[in-house]
C-alpha cells in the first residue's frame, strides 16, 4: 500500500532526497491525502460524457514561428554551480 515507510524511502531515494524521519512522516501523510483525493476522482459517474482533448473548445490555435532573442550564453551559465568549457556540469544519474 502506498504511504508506507518503505514506499516513502523508495520515493525519496528515486528523487535523491535525504529525508529525516519527521520529514518522512510528513511526506507520508501528504501522500495519503493526495491518494485519497485521487480515490475521490473515481466516484463521479462519467459514462455518458463525451471525451475531450482540451477543456476549452479550441482548434488550430497557432502562433507565428518566429525566432526571438534568448538568454545570453554567459548569463545562463552565471549561476551554474559547476561548468566546464562553456557547458553545465551535472552529476551522472543514469547508469
Amino acid at each position: 500500500m502506498a504511504g508506507t515507510d518503505f514506499d516513502i524511502q523508495y520515493i525519496a531515494h528515486l528523487a535523491r532526497l535525504d529525508l529525516t524521519e519527521e520529514e518522512q512522516r510528513q511526506l507520508g501523510a501528504q501522500l495519503q491525502q493526495v491518494l485519497g483525493y485521487m480515490d475521490k476522482l473515481k466516484e463521479p459517474e462519467v459514462g455518458g460524457v463525451e471525451p475531450m482533448a482540451h477543456a476549452l473548445p479550441r482548434s488550430n490555435v497557432f502562433r507565428e514561428d518566429a525566432a526571438r532573442p534568448s538568454l545570453p550564453h554567459g548569463e545562463a551559465l552565471r549561476n551554474a554551480p559547476a561548468r566546464a568549457n562553456g557547458l553545465f556540469v551535472v552529476p551522472k544519474i543514469v547508469e
